[in-house]
């Protein structure tokens, strides 16, 4: 069944990445969509060339400093590739969630096969923010540009609070499982190294955790951020689940979340090769390399440079907003 998952999920990025490189109909559909932002380089000007390049280049170290800070890429690349590129932000949260998606779906076989990622606490909550994911890309679409920047600089200043803020419990204490989650049969045994014992896990809180996911997918599939950085914290504090069980759900989570609103975003001519292969080709080299750093980097300055570089971006967001809004 695990390899079967495996099999199909790939296949469905697959067909993605091809139906991407090979379709130049959605390219120029892309371009359509995109009049109202005349900064958008086009195939007309002779320059073009540059941005995919200087894409590829920022991805790479994106994507080394997504790994060493443990945050997912798509929470780095939309600020930033929509606060200081001149696409649309309609490209850039599309282009975000594939991101996004290429981790998850490299990393969700191996985790269910490690059995850390649980299918049981995984698939009601994925129901839930695949749905509102969908609900929320629609929404983004369709609402003013300005308005959308204006939200995105809010809630990247709510991830920061939040990651300065939130505190990680690597074996919650549940002393009861809810009825919900009694009644899911949402609970597991995994095996932990470091205690050389195998720790029983249940969850609380469920019909809470539940409801907070509506605006989780809602947010990530309006933003095209992903949402490991807020699935985790919900996972692990609110309803208990241990914090390895809660990080490796987060990613497979990521999946099924992100494949549903990335949908939304290639039906609506959102989503062109020329941002696309540029960003997922840097994104990925640059973990490979970043995943080699990890051994001798200093974890606290990374999280803190994480931290200095979603500030910048979610401020220069918020300004963009206001600058079209001819507020400032």
């Amino acid at each position: 069944m695990l390899k079967s998952w495996g099999v199909k999920c790939g296949a469905h990025f697959a067909s993605l990445m091809c139906m991407l490189l090979m379709s130049p109909a959605w390219a120029l559909a892309s371009e359509v969509m995109a009049t109202a932002e005349t900064a958008m380089p086009t195939m007309q000007d002779p320059n073009w060339w540059k941005w995919p390049v200087i894409l590829l280049v920022v991805t790479f170290f994106m994507g080394i400093v997504a790994v060493l800070g443990g945050v997912g890429g798509g929470v780095l690349f939309v600020p930033i590739i929509g606060g200081f590129f001149p696409f649309h932000l309609d490209f850039v949260r599309g282009t975000g969630l594939l991101v996004a998606l290429c981790g998850a779906l490299a990393a969700g076989p191996g985790l269910l096969k490690a059995n850390l990622a649980s299918l049981r606490l995984a698939l009601p909550v994925a129901l839930i923010a695949a749905t509102m994911a969908i609900v929320g890309a629609m929404v983004g679409l369709a609402l003013p540009t300005h308005i959308v920047q204006l939200a995105l600089g809010g809630t990247i200043l709510g991830i920061v609070a939040i990651m300065l803020s939130a505190k990680k419990s690597t074996i919650p204490d549940v002393p009861k499982a809810d009825a919900l989650s009694s009644a899911l049969r949402i609970c597991g045994i995994y095996h932990e190294p470091s205690m050389k014992q195998d720790i029983n896990w249940k969850i609380h809180r469920t019909p809470a955790g539940l409801a907070t996911f509506v605006i989780i997918g809602f947010m990530a599939g309006m933003f095209g951020l992903g949402a490991g950085w807020a699935n985790v914290p919900v996972l692990n504090l609110m309803m208990g689940a241990p914090l390895k069980i809660s990080v490796a759900t987060s990613k497979f989570l990521l999946s099924i979340t992100d494949t549903s609103a990335a949908w939304i975003y290639v039906n609506n001519g959102c989503v062109i090769p020329m941002i696309v292969v540029p960003s997922l080709i840097g994104i990925m080299f640059g973990s490979f390399v970043g995943v080699r750093l990890l051994k001798v980097a200093k974890p606290t300055f990374i999280r803190w440079m994480v931290i200095a570089i979603l500030l910048f971006a979610g401020l220069k967001a918020l300004h963009k907003g206001l600058s079209s809004m001819g507020v400032l």
